[in-house]
């Protein structure tokens, strides 16, 4: 079970043990992580589990491709390596992965 680390736009910290195999929203919720909301469940639709990955894990997680791609067009301030955390599987390989997460989801 991957230990992943969710850091808020303020610097507050917390660890989260998320199954593999679930998305990394669902553990984020599972855990009450405070700044994904995850209005739409996990249906790709609503970008309120938008997230930053930590540049070091970027390429492990890998980049955002169509319908996830055309989301991250709305949310607000979107960097690099946005990506909606509904669409990331938790692997094995994430254990440590750091997780920023925006100011705001609107």
């Amino acid at each position: 079970m991957p230990l992943i680390q969710f850091v808020t736009h303020d610097g507050n910290q917390y660890e989260a043990d998320i199954d593999s195999g679930s998305t990394l929203m669902q553990g984020a919720v599972d855990n009450m992580i405070d700044g994904i909301l995850a209005e739409c469940g996990g249906a790709c639709s609503c970008a309120t589990c938008h997230c930053y990955i930590d540049e070091g894990w970027a390429e492990i997680v890998g980049s955002a491709e169509g319908m996830e791609q055309e989301m991250l067009d709305v949310v607000r301030e979107p960097r690099e390596t946005s990506r909606l955390s509904c669409q990331i599987v938790v692997t094995d390989e994430m254990d440590g992965m750091v997780v920023h997460l925006p100011e705001s989801q609107y």
